[in-house]
This record gives structure tokens, sequence and C-alpha cells, in this order.
């Protein structure tokens, strides 16, 4: 069998580096006469932007610099394209590059091998980000490894992991015997004391100071105590704070009057030197300061050694030294502690029965007995492994997989003024007021919502939306945008995209006539902005009431002088793809920047009312390139707003926008109302996953939580901002999807009806 390990790796220092480094030994003991090389190979995470900035063994065969996403992606591709039989993924928040390490999702979603990843940490409270990582882990892996009982009760309870892709396999420990002439012994802080270990990287967290403040009262009775720090300082802490912890002990000792019994060993050990250590003390202490820690390789490593470990609670404490195998005190409380190694000086068959309770335990903990569980479990996953069904899962049509609609964000955020425009997380923010745009969103989904079921709620927000839209229209006709608060105009004209898109709303609420008033209502309003639709010069502001136009004519189709104005504003959409299409450039500007697809969408609403098949064309091909350019990875990747698409410019992966993602929904839509081809159902339900993770990402903005949709995905993960335009182009998006369901099921495509939540 042969590995690939996902994991940083020596020579950079790191407990999960030496883990792993551990682990592939330990499953290559179990083979004989076999090269480290001949067990697979290590994909190595850096923190350098330097591939080469560590110099790695044989068997790392590739690198990944933490903050290059696309590092991530060609491991993927290197792993797939290699013989390896499973793939085994060291999981910590922070060797991965993003916010808590997201990037790492698109690595899990395109490794084909069957993968068992290892969690190092198991949160209690974990941010919405890190929740999200831990399930994709979890769904992505054919087992999910952990290290304590605690562990397996977080995944199950707070990340809704299945029991049964968990499993426990405690940390190995060095599969070695103390010398008998141990010459860690003959070391002066060693020879004639009684000597407490701590052994680590140090940085402030690990509690030291506590066993410090204990010192006083352990010497006064056992002047010969020693206590010895083994270990150099954490580079991160190095790097911003030097030796200031260091330092903080030592002064903190000489103030006690203790610094002759504190003794530092500023090094880095290997493993059989570091059971030379954990032999020769009397007392091993883990001090550390709170209960958060699922996994201490330090801890396995002295329980494995046979040394009488004294810890505070925390919770791999708790588990690894029960029935006798340690003791424990609480955090922080320096006199209990003093009590405890007191107590196990004095009486040394106390002490004794510790340390051969621990070392009876830790022979089971030995490496190459770890090694083997692990090598049964990656035979399993490689059996039971089919990519098939990987594949499947995320390229079929599944209404099962959608979320119950709802509309709780919308009426968070809603009161008698209108929608708010912005949010913090999921709280409104009411500091940034109201727009038009949103209220014109708000209003097209509200009816959807109306249309689907009749919706009580969705009714009840109408007349909110659109008395918005009335306070907004000037004696005029045109509208101003943007409200604050207390209901003052803070501009006296709005954007030629707000005004489009307040026409299209108005044009869907004449055309669905919810409501016989709100009709009149709407048309009132329509009618008076009509004059300013020659104004218009931007080519999104003319779409965007262009399918409004479109939808007031399916209402009122006898209406010449709007027909001709529908015609009026599909001649410069028409014009502005001629004038700058190429072989290789087929759109209506040099350069593409947001709300992309309204622009092929306005073309086919125009297409059906007028048949003119030019518009029509220009709408098959102009959608066709932004397929091309946006769907090519098997999942929706729109233009990001940081710097747009240029002609012959690099395509912008950051940041993506939910508004993008819905009219695409909505263009694929159209398409297939006119066309009535699947393939426009299976595009627009491509686009739809967007929001439920199939991104470049991989990391959903859709909140089961809030109902709400976080407001695009950034270079470092997820804008946790829940405002009115991301969620409402979530809402528009999901209702478009059972619309198109249910039309499929009555052209009786998908053969069998489809239960729609």
């Amino acid at each position: 069998m042969k590995i690939a390990y996902i994991s940083t790796y020596p020579p950079r220092e790191c407990g999960i580096a030496t883990f792993n480094f551990n682990l592939m030994r330990a499953i290559n003991a179990n083979f004989t006469n076999r090269k480290i090389t001949d067990s697979g190979f290590v994909v190595a995470l850096t923190d350098s932007e330097k591939i080469d900035e560590y110099e790695y063994p044989e068997e790392v065969k590739y690198v990944i610099r933490q903050n290059s996403q696309k590092d991530y992606i060609r491991a993927a591709n290197y792993i797939n394209n290699s013989t390896v039989d499973a793939c085994i993924l060291e999981h910590e928040f922070g060797i991965y590059g993003g916010e808590s390490g997201i990037y790492i999702l698109p690595l899990l979603n395109r490794i084909e091998k069957p993968l068992i990843s290892i969690l190092h940490t198991v949160l209690r409270e974990p941010s919405y980000v890190q929740r999200i990582i831990i399930r994709e882990l979890a769904e992505q892996s054919s087992k999910i490894i952990v290290m304590s009982r605690r562990a397996v009760e977080f995944l199950t309870t707070i990340y809704d992991v299945p029991v049964e892709k968990i499993q426990i396999i405690e940390h190995g420990v060095p599969d070695v015997e103390a010398p008998a002439d141990n010459p860690v012994k003959s070391l002066s802080q060693f020879k004639n004391h009684r000597v407490l270990l701590t052994f680590g990287l140090l940085s402030r967290g690990k509690g030291l100071e506590t066993v410090v403040k204990a010192l006083p009262r352990i010497v006064e009775k056992h002047p010969e105590a020693m206590y010895v720090v083994l270990g150099n300082t954490h580079p991160g802490v190095i790097k911003n704070s030097g030796e200031e912890y260091r330092d903080h002990l030592k002064s903190l000792a000489n103030q006690l009057g203790v610094a002759k019994n504190l003794s530092f060993i500023n090094q880095f050990v290997e493993e059989n030197e570091l059971v030379n250590y954990l032999t020769a003390c009397d007392i091993y202490v883990t001090p550390y300061l709170n209960e958060a820690q699922i996994t201490s390789g330090t801890l396995s490593y002295a329980v494995g050694a046979g040394a009488a470990v004294v810890s505070t609670p925390y919770w791999h404490a708790t588990e690894l030294l029960a029935d006798n195998r340690g003791r424990l005190f609480d955090f922080k409380d320096s006199d209990e502690l003093a009590d405890i190694i007191i107590e196990l000086l004095d009486q040394e068959r106390i002490l004794n029965e510790l340390k051969t309770n621990a070392y009876e335990y830790g022979l089971g903990l030995r490496w190459p007995v770890i090694g083997a569980e692990y090598i049964k479990v990656a035979q399993q996953a490689s059996q039971n492994h089919d990519f098939s069904d990987k594949i499947l899962r995320n390229s079929i049509v599944d209404p099962e997989i959608l979320p119950k609609f709802s509309l709780t964000h919308v009426i968070r955020l809603t009161d008698d003024t209108g929608i708010v425009q912005h949010a913090k997380y999921g709280i409104p923010n009411l500091k940034e007021g109201y727009c038009l745009d949103d209220n014109a969103r708000a209003l097209i989904m509200a009816l959807m919502a109306y249309q689907r079921n009749k919706s009580r709620e969705a009714f009840e927000l109408l007349p909110v939306y659109l008395s918005y839209i009335h306070y907004m229209q000037r004696e005029d006709g045109n509208f101003r945008n943007f409200l604050s608060f207390n209901r003052d105009y803070l501009d006296e004209v709005g954007s030629e995209d707000s005004f489009g898109r307040t026409i299209w709303a108005l044009g869907h609420l004449i055309d669905c006539a919810a409501s016989h008033s709100y009709r009149e209502f709407a048309l009132e309003l329509f009618h008076r902005s009509v004059p300013h639709f020659k104004n218009l010069v931007h080519l999104r502001g003319m779409a965007n009431t262009l399918i409004g136009i479109s939808l007031y004519l399916k209402a009122i189709p006898t209406d010449e002088g709007m027909m001709n104005e529908l015609v009026n504003l599909t001649k410069p959409l028409l014009a502005a793809y001629e004038k700058t299409r190429s072989d290789d450039w087929e759109w209506f500007e040099d350069k593409m920047t947001y709300d992309n697809a309204i622009l092929p969408l306005a073309l086919l609403y125009s297409a059906e009312l007028t048949g003119n098949e030019k518009a029509r064309e220009i709408a098959m091909t102009t959608m066709g390139f932004l397929d091309k350019l946006t769907l090519s990875g098997g999942y929706l990747s729109p233009v990001g707003n940081e710097g747009w698409y240029h002609r012959g410019g690099e395509f912008p992966l950051y940041d993506q926008q939910a508004i993008e993602t819905m009219a695409m929904v909505l263009m694929n839509f159209q398409a297939y109302e006119l066309f009535r081809k699947p393939e426009y159902i299976e595009k627009m339900f491509l686009c739809y996953k967007w929001f439920l993770g199939e991104n470049s990402m991989r990391a959903p903005l859709y909140d089961h939580e809030t109902k709400g949709c976080c407001d695009g995905l950034l270079p470092t993960g997820i804008n946790r901002n829940q405002g009115a335009e991301s969620t409402l182009a979530y809402l528009i998006s999901h209702l478009t999807v059972l619309k198109a369901f249910e039309l499929e099921y009555e052209y009786n495509k998908f053969g069998q009806r489809m239960e729609i939540c």
C-alpha cells in the first residue's frame, strides 16, 4: 500500500510535522524491507513564499505554499495522477491558508483518492467558517481520525458528523526504551536533583508560570527540586515577541527566590533524546491554562515513556491520565500543584505506581502499533472507495439538497420603511439605511414566493417594498436610490442600475397580478417612469429596464408604444456587441464587470417578444462565452470584482458576488423556458450550487442558522456579512430553481415526480 501524506513536515519545527514524520515511518515499519519512499510520498505545507525554503528529505515530492491557492489545486492533481492507494491529511486550522485554513477545501473536493483525515484540533465553539471546514472534511473523507473520546462527542453533537465515520486512534509514542546508562542524568540540571520537567515550544498559554509559583513551597520541603523547561520558543512568538515569555519566567523565579531551581534547556531535541529526558525526570508537568486541548503530543510521549505525569485537567489529560496513570490539578492552582508534587516526592511508592501504570498503557501507543491501525483504516477506505459516487453527487440535478425556503432573514432585515441595505454578520446594520436596488429585488422575491404557494408572509411584505419604491419616485418619474434610517433622502437621482431594477420589479408585479390594487399602483409608477427610458446610456441599466418592459408586455401585449420601447432598448445592446466582438472575445464591452449574465438574459427576453433572430443569436453566443469563462471548472466561478476581467487580461477569481450567481441562474432558466432543453436546467442548478459550496473556495455562503446568505467570496474566505443583496440573490435563485424543477416535471423530462422542499 502506498499513501500520500498532506501535512507540515520536518525540518519545519511543528508538532504536526513531527507527528506525520513518525506516522509515515510507523506505517512503513509494518512492512519488511521497504524504503520510506516505497510507502508513498509527502505533500508538505510550507509557511514560506519560497518552495525551497526548507531542505526537505526525499519523500517530500510536492510543496504547497500556505497562502497560494493555486498550489492546493495543483497538489490535488499531483496526488490524483500518482499511484498511491489512499491519502492521509493532517488537519489543524493554522497550517492551511485563508481564514481558519479555508484554502484546504478546494483540494479536498478535487482529491479522487480515498481520504483519511486526522483532526488534531476539534473546537467546542467553532466559528462559522471552522464549522464549514470540519463538515466538509467529514463529507469528503472515508474516515475521520481523532485521538480522544471528547473529540468524538464534539464531532457528532456540534458538527453533525455521523459517528460511523469517526475512529479513535490515540497519539503514537516512540518505540524505544530508556538506556541503562541514561546520559541525561549526568547533566548538571539533573544530577543530584529531583527534576520536574516540561517539554515543548514555549509560548504564553502553556501555563509554565503556575509551576514557577509552586516552586517556593516545593523547594521549602525539597530544596533539591529543579524545574527544567526543555524546548525552543515557538517561531511565531520569536518573530513577534522575541524571548519575552522566557524572560518573564526568569524574572518571576527571581522575585520568588527560586531562580536557582529553574533551568532552561533552549533547544529542540530529537525523539530518542527526548525519551532520555522523560525517563530521567521524576515528574513531568503539563500546566496548560484551559481545558480546550483535544490532543497533546507531549503528554502522550510522557505517558509512553512511563513518566509520572501531573497535569491540569484539559480534555486530553483527563482521558489519558485516567485509571491512576497520572494526577490532575486545577488550572492556575499553584498551591494544589505544590501539594501533589510534594506528596509524590515524599512517597516513592505512589510515584513509582504512576510510572508503572503509564508505561504499561504506553506499550499500546508505540508507533508500530499505531501504524498498523492506520494501515487497516487505509485498506478499508481503498476497498470501499468509489470516486464515481463523488462525481455523481456533485453533478446531478438533485432537489434533495435544497435547503427549506425561508423568509426569516428577509423579515429580520425588513421594517416598516423597507429592507435594510446591509448587515453585520446576520444582524441588520441600521446605520447604512436603505436602497432602491434592494427593495426592488425584495419586491421581485416576495412576488415569486407568493406565486409559488400563496405565502401569507410574502404577501404581507409586498406593500412595504412597493411603498418604498413609491417614496423614492420623484415628481418627474425618475427615482432616488438611497435613504437614511431616519428616512432622509441621500441622493437626488439614483443610478441607472437601480432605475432598471425597479422597472423590472414593477413589470413583474404587473405581470403576475398578485393583487389588483397593487397592480394598478405598479402601473401608475411604471408609466410615470417611461419618459426616462430614452435617457439610459449604460448597458446594465438598459438590460434591467428591458426585462421589466418584457414582463409588462406579457401582461399587456397590445401596448404598441411599449413594444417600441422594447425594440429601441434592444438596439444599443446589439450595437455594443457588434462593435466589441472578435474571434476570441464574444462580449458587449472590452471588460466583464458585474451582473454580467443580465445582458444575454435581457436579449433572451427581447427575442421572445420581438422575434428578433439577431438578438437571439447574440444572446446564445454571449451565453456560451460566459459559460466558457465561468463554468469550465465544473462549478460556477463568476468574474471577481477585484479589478474585473479585461480583454487580454487575467481572470479575477475574487471578490465573487451573489448577484452574479443570481443572474446566471435566471439566464439559464429563461433559456430553458424558450428552448426546453434540460441542459439549461443542469447549468442553472450548477450555478445555484455556488451558494451551497460548489465554488472555487468550496465553502457554502447560505447560512442554515440565520437563513441569510453571506455577501461573497474573498481571497481569504467568506464575507460573513449577510446583507439584503446577497440574501435576496440567493432566495430569487432558490425560487427559480424550484420553478424550473416543476416545469421540467410538467414536461415529463425526469420521469418521476420530485418532492420539492
